[in-house]
């Protein structure tokens, strides 16, 4: 078998589970994990897969090789161009950065290199995201003569508008530290110490009862599209529901009575 057949062979996203954290991980480091049209399917399909899988409470996103993510596939995209297809293609990533959103279960991102174009979109739609001392991040097309709008949409509900746009203007790298004080990460630490932080924060997470913690994350992002008054109203009506269930009773009486509580 040669070079070529021996990658087409692997496994464009690899599952691995341990406990009720399951990690997916791109794997064409040698392309530097691009979004080709089969690694959204692959992607897609795990996501869909998991929106059903009650035995998983956390998603890691990670990535094989040098590179978290370089964005699009520019060479597939080149092969081929009509309007029809980039939108179909572009749909398609909308989908399934949506589909992160949408899961019931946090989503970590896992970033040990570059991220870049829809890299970075990938990163900023993850719900956490932990990043090694020496990733870095950029919205690059602009460099190629495309503006990174589709990026632009999670970029811009990450960090503020004018660092947003001054990410997508010049096309420019920021380092890891940079990335934290804009709001793109959550925390950065050696690549040594990178799978040992993201387990500290999965597990506080899976400590955590899963029905208050799918609920919290649906309301979360749905307030954030509505005017105020409605995402209070929104934010009321699912705390009175909430505070209804099994889960927030028990929690609540457990702490009236000074014990940890019994999640069931």
């Amino acid at each position: 078998m040669s070079e070529i057949s021996q990658a087409e062979a692997q496994p464009l996203v690899l599952v691995t589970r341990a406990g009720l954290v399951t990690t997916l991980t791109l794997n064409r480091g040698e392309q530097l994990n691009a979004l080709s049209e089969q690694m959204i399917a692959a992607l897609q399909e795990q996501f869909n897969s998991l929106s059903r899988d009650s035995a998983t409470r956390v998603i890691i996103l990670a990535a094989a090789g040098k590179a978290f993510c370089a964005g699009h596939d520019l060479k597939q995209m080149r092969a081929a161009p009509s309007e029809q297809y980039y939108k179909t293609l572009f749909d398609r990533c909308s989908k399934l950065m949506l589909a992160i959103q949408r899961l019931p279960q946090p989503v970590i991102a896992r970033v040990q290199g570059i991220a870049t174009a829809a890299g970075c979109q990938l990163v900023s739609m993850c719900d956490l995201a932990v990043a090694s001392d020496n990733a870095k991040f950029a919205v690059s097309g602009i460099n190629f003569g495309l503006f990174c709008s589709t990026p632009a949409v999670g970029l811009s509900r990450n960090v503020s508008r004018k660092q947003a746009m001054e990410m997508l203007l010049t096309g420019e790298f920021i380092d890891a530290q940079t990335a934290l004080q804009r709001g793109l990460v959550n925390r950065v630490v050696t690549l040594e110490l990178l799978d040992s932080e993201i387990e500290k924060l999965a597990a506080s997470i899976v400590s955590k009862p899963p029905k208050a913690v799918a609920i919290g994350k649906q309301l979360f992002y749905k307030q954030l599209e509505t005017g105020i008054d409605a995402a209070y109203q929104l934010a009321g009506q699912t705390m009175a529901c909430n505070m209804m269930d099994e889960v927030a009773l028990e929690g609540v009486q457990a702490f009236i009575e000074k014990r940890a509580p019994d999640w069931k």
